[in-house]
């Protein structure tokens, strides 16, 4: 019997019942959001560009399950503190023999000069290369997702229906839907109502629907942020309507006139839009049946090679976690943690319940002379507890992470509480004694 928990879902990893022609579908991957909720992660990049599971970036999502799903035509769409994403792009991926791996960064032009406004306004601001790319179908994701999903299936299905417009939606409860898309669909699965983000309880109470569910609190049908657009009509809405966002302003219109369809999806699917869904999404991975599945040999998630050796362990009890390449851990205990690439982890020392980002390298680029440590270490007698360390950071002998006044926020010289969750912020230096 296999150790691994194999979580799938009949939608998810389904064979197309027929052939589908990938070759004429482009995906556009949205990654210039600036991750306010998500602060101080997103000092100093983007939110597709933090670190996940200890060693891959939130981009490699999107982007493996396009090219898991046989899309070889890969837009990213850059703008927010871009300069790491677009490093771990070059890095990480090479151009596939018949297809390619593009990134639009914004950019100043003749007639405009605008920032990007909104989802739709990304796009449109690069509908000049769209025009040039030869597509039937383009597939419209968003950077800071967290799903499994055969995309073949979804264009299978447009072209089933001749659809215009295909959303990927999944059943959400209540309190999901005040921060998504919602919508009803007939019987066929046209979409025939939209509502972005309803905090009105009687709105909710109208797209409630029973049965949507085995959860009998999921009653309500909402939007992936994922969209399947014919050319012709991706295009043709651009032009037509000059409003800023999909979920806001397109797909309510798109639904007005007709021909856009709901695509069903019923495996795991996680937005990350705060320190908190952050934190709950790494530490669920330390689980023995994870949710998102990162040893599912179907599903892949590409990333950097780090020619790292493997981690060494000394004398340490290591329970429900993850640890990574290159890591030197002499820790007492670490229990339901992540544990990431370069990480050192001194004598006697405590993490639990954390996600430790790790190290770009063992020593700092500098000298000593302004009195900053010359290594990135957790030193001896830490104790750290339902936190996240961001990369590059030194933490001195006998720190103490535990939230002992049982905060839910706090601004520090280089550590925060947000939802009551520690984050210590990218290359901060903690000093010996430092209690939280």
């Amino acid at each position: 019997m296999s150790t691994i928990c194999q979580k799938t879902s009949q939608s998810t990893l389904a064979s197309p019942q027929k052939s589908v022609d990938m070759s004429r579908v482009c995906s556009i991957i949205l990654g210039g959001g600036q991750g306010t909720r998500l602060y101080p992660l997103t000092k100093r990049s983007c939110k597709p560009a933090i670190l996940f599971g200890g060693r891959f970036k939130l981009v490699d999502v999107p982007l493996s399950n396009s090219l898991n799903s046989n899309i070889h035509k890969n837009y990213i769409v850059t703008q927010f503190l871009s300069a790491s994403l677009h490093q771990h792009i070059f890095h990480a991926y090479r151009t596939p023999a018949k297809g390619f791996i593009e990134i639009l960064g914004a950019e100043q032009k003749p007639e405009k000069t605008n920032w990007f406004k909104g989802t739709a306004d990304a796009i449109r601001q690069n509908l000049e290369y769209l025009v040039e790319t030869p597509a039937d179908y383009f597939l419209i994701l968003s950077g800071d997702q967290l799903y499994h999903l055969d995309f073949q299936k979804m264009v299978q299905t447009a072209q089933d229906k001749d659809l215009d417009v295909l959303v990927a939606t999944l059943a959400i409860n209540r309190k999901d839907a005040k921060r998504m898309g919602i919508m009803k669909i007939d019987e066929d699965q046209s979409i025939v109502d939209f509502y972005e983000k309803p905090q009105d309880e009687a709105i909710l109470d109208r797209f409630s629907v029973s049965n949507l569910s085995s959860d009998p609190e999921k009653t309500l049908l909402g939007s992936m942020g994922i969209y399947l657009f014919k050319r012709s009509s991706l295009i043709k809405l651009l032009l037509e309507d000059l409003r800023d966002d999909f979920g806001k302003h397109l797909i309510p219109a798109k639904v007005q006139k007709g021909s856009i369809g709901a695509y069903i999806h019923d495996g795991y699917w996680e937005d990350i839009g705060t320190i908190e869904s952050f934190y709950d999404a790494n530490i669920a991975l330390t689980g023995k049946c994870p949710p998102f599945n990162l040893y599912n040999e179907a599903h892949p998630i590409t990333t950097q090679h780090s020619y790292l050796p493997g981690a060494r362990i000394y004398n340490t009890a290591i329970s429900d976690s993850i640890i990574c390449e290159g890591s030197f851990i002499e820790a007492e205990r670490i229990k339901n943690s992540i544990i990431g690439q370069r990480t050192i982890i001194k004598q006697n020392s405590t993490i639990e319940d954390s996600y430790i980002m790790g190290n770009d390298f063992y020593h700092l680029p500098h000298s000593d002379s302004h009195g900053l440590p010359d290594k990135l270490v957790i030193e001896e007698n830490c104790t750290i507890k339902r936190a996240i360390i961001d990369k590059n950071v030194f933490i001195g002998k006998g720190t103490k992470l535990i939230n002992k006044n049982g905060l839910r926020e706090y601004d520090g010289p280089g550590v925060f509480i947000r939802d009551g969750i520690i984050v210590v912020q990218r290359g901060a230096t903690l000093p010996p004694g430092f209690t939280l």
